[in-house]
């Protein structure tokens, strides 16, 4: 058998799992489903593409690094992209969903980011047009590492990153204080008020932290495969079954039910094929919710 899937599995799933991050934390702190979290994807990848190519119009053409397809434009260009998505996080927040959530109307605030997915959606449609385009269009060898898999370097690098993004979050999350008051916020958000937490504090970092690592994701899907307006839409629901996968609230579950989710589809197209592949998250998400709805590491509701 050809253990490719194993790879393409592993890749795929860390950038579910990198993405379900924002989905969890956003769900178990603001306590509603964003359906806009994967246009902030899309967003932070165009935005990237558009300060890469600003940073090439100001001193030109870079070499890559290395044997990978990209140079140091995109790096710099990728910690100001999740600067800016994260800002486009906040001023949605605080147009519509602040509002709605003043009012206590939860199943109206997903509504409301339903909505905003299609207008943000659209807007990018209408800025970059719907044809796909790419970071770079080099190709690349991949490079043998045993039992028939192969992986190049730009994979190789996403996957690093991808587990200092998520060791870095996790370490955020149990050792700051930041931190500390988003798990308690979480957990308890009335007795959260009640010692003195700064609520408004806990919803920025919530959306930045979300937002900043939906644009990471996006980049590297954009690296990786392609860029295009509906690119965080067919993510959209992989990430919603890894976030309840692995447990609303928990990171390491939502990485973990990333993982999954990646392995599950990639197996599904080694051995039964590809047109199941899109059927593979939605059948994991709903046997999750009908034999464990708290997920691998989440905690029943009381």
């Amino acid at each position: 058998m050809n253990l490719q899937f194993i790879a393409d599995g592993l890749i795929s799933g860390s950038l579910i799992g990198l993405g379900a991050i924002g989905i969890t934390l956003t769900y178990s702190i603001l306590r509603f489903s964003n359906f806009a979290h994967g246009d902030f994807m899309a967003w932070g990848a165009y935005g990237t593409l558009s300060v890469v190519a600003a940073i090439g119009a100001l001193v030109g053409t870079t070499a890559p690094i290395g044997a990978l397809s990209f140079g140091w434009p995109l790096i710099l260009a990728t910690l100001i992209g999740m600067v800016l998505t994260a800002c486009l996080a906040l001023a949605l927040d605080w147009l519509l969903f602040a509002r709605l959530r003043d009012r206590g109307q939860s199943i109206i605030v997903v509504m409301a980011s339903f909505g905003a997915s299609m207008a943000l959606r659209s807007l990018l449609e209408f800025i970059f047009t719907s044809s796909p385009t790419y970071f770079s269009r080099g190709i690349q060898m991949a490079i043998p590492v045993g039992a028939g898999i192969r992986i190049t370097p730009d994979q190789m690098v996403m996957l690093a990153t991808t587990i200092i993004l998520v060791t870095a979050m996790h370490l955020f999350m149990q050792r700051s204080q930041t931190g500390r008051e988003m798990r308690a916020y979480s957990q308890n958000p009335a007795l959260a008020r009640v010692v003195g937490i700064d609520t408004t504090r806990v919803v920025r970092a919530t959306w930045i932290i979300g937002a900043a690592l939906a644009c990471a994701a996006g980049v590297m899907v954009g690296i990786l495969v392609q860029i295009r307006p509906l690119m965080g839409l067919d993510l959209l629901l992989p990430m919603f079954a890894a976030a309840i996968l692995g447990g609303i609230g928990s990171v390491p579950g939502a990485v973990l039910g990333g993982l999954i989710i990646g392995l599950s589809e990639a197996a599904a197209v080694q051995l039964i094929g590809a047109e199941w592949r899109a059927a593979i998250a939605f059948a994991i998400l709903m046997a999750v919710l009908l034999v464990r709805p708290m997920g691998l590491f989440g905690r029943a509701e009381r």
